[in-house]
């Protein structure tokens, strides 16, 4: 039987993960400079001109969200 407070909590916690991933991706995009939440380097958006992985990272690899870019 599926406890439903669990799959609640867990819907809970993906979301709002997802919300702040999403405002990063935005902050950083929009040029703003943000500190990495584990390590304090600054985040860096790598374009696909520049990698075959492009996304947001820090320098010591903390954050690393990979990104989907359409030309």
């Amino acid at each position: 039987m599926i406890d439903i407070k669990k799959f609640d909590e867990i819907k809970k916690t993906s979301a709002k993960s997802f919300n702040e991933q999403k405002a990063l991706i935005k902050k950083v995009m929009a040029g703003r400079v943000i500190q990495c939440n584990t390590c304090g380097t600054t985040i860096k958006l790598v374009l696909p001109e520049q990698s075959e992985s492009p996304g947001l990272y820090c320098s010591k690899g903390c954050t690393d969200i990979a990104l989907d870019f359409e030309l």
